[in-house]
């Protein structure tokens, strides 16, 4: 009777063990994807007016969003927002998410800033898993290579000077890491069609969501 009741006292004490161990540990996991959360809202935010600075327009661009899906700029098929900057009421730049897949060591997510006339307004990284001292570079605390983006022009259709110097092209690469920026290169590219085909939509708010099939071009 004894040893049964020991190991009924130990099966209890294991039991309120194991149901305070979850608990703290689902404790830990919802403030810690809390705590994620608002850093990436708070990262963000400050990219966001990096490349529109506040005092340059007249609207809050965390709450003026445009639904868009566009598969071919974020990776994914579900809808994603747009950021709408505004002066005298009028749209002037546009802020896509993008994603490029190509990276280094996985996906690269960035934002890109696209102005009314089509000129970039910045580009900024994100979240990248880019290798230390050489792909990660294309962060802005640790270079400024991102900055060469500013003002920048896709002439044409087809820019064959839309591409990292070593394919020819006006930007530049970095020593010893070629792909990073050339993932970044190409994203931008893309965002830049996809603002022509969708810039009247985009700077008039014609439509609710911009749909773009997958694979589309």
């Amino acid at each position: 009777m004894e040893m049964l009741t020991a190991i009924r006292n130990s099966a209890v004490g294991l039991s309120i063990f194991a149901v305070i161990t979850s608990g703290a540990i689902a404790l830990t996991q919802v403030s810690t994807k809390d705590k994620i959360l608002a850093n990436e809202r708070e990262a963000r935010a400050k990219a966001l007016y990096e490349i529109v600075p506040r005092e340059s327009i007249d609207n809050n661009l965390l709450e003026d969003t445009y639904t868009v899906n566009a598969p071919t700029l974020t990776a994914s098929e579900e809808p994603v927002d747009a950021f709408l900057a505004r002066r005298d009421g009028k749209v002037v730049t546009v802020i896509l998410p993008v994603v490029a897949p190509d990276g280094y060591t996985g996906k690269i997510k960035m934002i890109v800033g696209i102005n009314a006339d089509e000129s970039i307004a910045g580009v900024r990284v994100l979240a990248h898993k880019e290798t230390p001292g050489l792909g990660d570079k294309v962060e802005l605390k640790k270079s400024e290579w991102v900055l060469n983006f500013n003002g920048q022009h896709y002439e044409g259709d087809e820019d064959p000077s839309w591409a990292v110097k070593k394919d020819g092209g006006r930007f530049d690469q970095f020593t010893g890491a070629t792909i990073t920026p050339r993932a970044i290169v190409n994203a931008t590219g893309r965002a830049i069609h996809y603002f022509r085909e969708h810039k009247t939509a985009l700077l008039e708010n014609k439509e609710k969501l911009i749909q773009q099939p997958a694979g589309a071009e």
